[in-house]
């Protein structure tokens, strides 16, 4: 019979399952209980949890985030430093275009 702590390492939701049992809250009005029941969830903290994730960022709150970097996991803020990025090498390219047609003349 595996020790607590073995039960809590093991309690992994996929994802699809964390959004189901979010849409079953908010537009079914499903309450934690029934919830923990129909999912085999242990503890309510873990739903609240998920619910606060949802509201703070969507979905993407939703995903496992163990492993990835802290600047990917605002998708926005990192698609804004990809622009950024973007605009200063075409900049860079324009200066080195007109570069080097300046020195083949």
């Amino acid at each position: 019979m595996p020790g607590k702590k073995e039960q809590s390492l093991r309690s992994e939701y996929t994802f699809e399952t964390k959004v189901e049992a979010i849409r079953l809250h908010i537009e079914e009005g499903w309450t934690y209980r029934r919830l923990m029941e129909k999912f085999g969830i242990a503890d309510r903290h873990r739903l609240k949890e998920w619910m606060r994730k949802y509201k703070e960022l969507g979905e993407f709150g939703l995903m496992d985030q163990r492993g990835r970097r802290k600047e990917y996991i605002d998708q926005d803020r990192y698609v804004q430093k990809l622009k950024r990025e973007n605009d200063m090498l075409k900049k860079c390219l324009e200066i080195w275009i007109q570069e080097m047609k300046r020195t083949n003349m």
